[in-house]
């Protein structure tokens, strides 16, 4: 990987000058909502614990590569500060008020654009008081950066939450080579131009050198509206702006195979999978999903297909077990709270009709699980269950394929999920469709081991080209000016 940018220029910004001798300075600099620790409310306030996710894995190792710092918010709005450093790192730590958190995060972010992004399955939010407090926000963290890296940096920014931040670090150190990726999906131009204040968000991201996406209609979408709203000129993978060049491409995320592997090799892992089955009282079939507790992942709709195979007798309870996995989300949102409940009435139902005693039709935790026991869970499982209605890649799906080293068990895939490009020996279903969860189930339930084999073999072959410590790098080394 190249370890530094070309180039001589001796800028300043409104902070003052900057010098290339200064030991404060960076040169590289990592720019996402949240901070790679998070505060441990069980272990007391002074705690705090590495976030959970292999983004934090993979840009750990590249910040620790490039004597990086990650600037993020801790995660709560009254907080001890967290950690100078994580794991050789340095943090900087990004404050957010409590009326901020409520108009920046649950509003703008959360209530306008999470649901316009994710094909408005839910009606997005407009208000406009909302918006400043997302520009005041993505301000703060476009000065931090500022402030942070050395001449010539490179700063990488992440996701929804900060899409203002590529445009304003520019104007502040015009210097910086600045990448920006989004995590989640980008709409089609149908449903942007919804968006109050699109042109803005559109010249935020296109103060970028490269803005990244997970899949290629993301990037197409953001190319084709970026040259209807702002009337920038260029191919799919290359933009005009501003007199400035802005390359645009598709980098799908994926997991740490190598770490998921050796938790699927571990003895006691894979005893605690044979316990797990054990205890659901050894049935025929597993079938299992993990999904955050968010609308978009399909999650009820899932459990009511799943109700419907109970009542015509495809599922029988006692031969069959179903296990639901929701973790926590925004828990301080009202809609959320509505959320599990209403996911827990379904779960209440199917078992209040379908369980017997000592043997429920369906298993379901809302907790955050430690990656140990999820990786026995994977192994535990027949069949993986993952429907979102839409989602910009999903690691859930990547993960459990990895994790099947002895090439058992099938997958159960939305077509509406970014991993639904690359697993093509899932068992694909459009979400939206009950009867077609079922008919899916049913033929993934009824598929003999070799194909169920040769389909495993096809997904981990193209799971297994490639870890999330390559994806940073792919994204780090198309971010490097071209010296052509």
């Amino acid at each position: 990987m190249t370890q530094g940018i070309c180039g001589s220029v001796e800028p300043s910004w409104s902070g003052g000058s900057i010098s290339k001798s200064d030991p404060s300075r960076v040169e590289l600099v990592v720019v996402a909502n949240r901070l790679p620790v998070k505060q441990s409310m069980s272990l007391g306030d002074d705690e705090w614990r590495p976030s959970p996710g292999g983004l934090v894995s993979a840009l750990t190792s590249t910040l620790q590569c490039r004597n990086g710092l990650w600037i993020g918010w801790p995660g709560v709005a009254e907080h001890r500060e967290p950690p100078l450093t994580y794991k050789g790192i340095r943090l900087k730590s990004v404050d957010i008020s409590q009326a901020e958190y409520e108009d920046f995060y649950l509003g703008f972010s959360n209530a306008t654009l999470w649901p316009l992004y994710h094909d408005a399955i839910r009606a997005p939010t407009f208000r406009r008081a909302w918006w400043q407090a997302y520009r005041n926000v993505n301000m703060r963290f476009a000065t931090a950066a500022a402030e942070t890296i050395a001449p010539n940096g490179t700063v990488w920014i992440h996701d929804y939450q900060l899409q203002l931040v590529p445009n304003m670090l520019r104007e502040l150190r015009p210097d910086v080579r600045i990448g920006f990726f989004l995590h989640i999906p980008f709409p089609p131009s149908e449903l942007f131009m919804q968006l109050p204040r699109r042109r803005e968000i559109l010249a935020g991201l296109l103060g970028a050198d490269l803005v990244g996406f997970q899949v290629p209609n993301a990037a197409s979408n953001f190319t084709r509206v970026a040259r209807r709203l702002l009337g920038a000129t260029g191919v799919s993978s290359t933009l005009d702006y501003d007199g400035r060049t802005v390359d645009v491409g598709a980098f799908p995320i994926t997991v740490d195979t190598t770490r998921i592997i050796a938790k699927a090799s571990d003895p006691r892992i894979r005893e605690r999978a044979r316990e797990i089955r054990r205890n659901l009282g050894n049935p025929e079939i597993v079938l299992l999903g993990v999904d955050r507790l968010d609308y978009t992942k399909g999650i009820e709709q899932r459990i009511k297909a799943l109700t419907e195979l109970y009542a015509d007798g495809t599922l029988r309870s006692g031969q069959h077990v179903v296990v639901q996995v929701a973790v926590p989300s925004r828990e301080s949102d009202a809609h959320y709270d509505l959320e599990r409940h209403n996911l827990e009435q379904v779960v209440s139902a199917m078992n209040g009709e379908y369980g017997r005693v000592g043997s429920p039709a369906i298993h379901y935790l809302h907790q955050n699980l430690p990656f140990d026991e999820l990786m026995a869970l994977y192994l535990a499982a027949d069949i993986m269950l993952v429907t979102p209605f839409r989602d910009g890649m999903n690691l859930v799906a990547k993960e459990y394929v990895t994790c099947r080293t002895d090439l058992t068990g099938k997958l159960v895939l939305s077509e509406f999920a970014g991993a639904a490009s690359e697993m093509r020996g899932a068992f694909m279903v459009n979400p939206h469709d009950l009867d077609a969860i079922k008919e899916t189930i049913r033929l993934a339930m009824n598929t003999g081991s070799k194909e169920a084999r040769d389909r495993m073999v096809r997904m981990r072959h193209k799971t297994l080209r490639r870890d999330v410590h390559d994806w940073a790098h792919s994204f780090l080394e198309a971010l490097q000016p071209n010296e052509s």
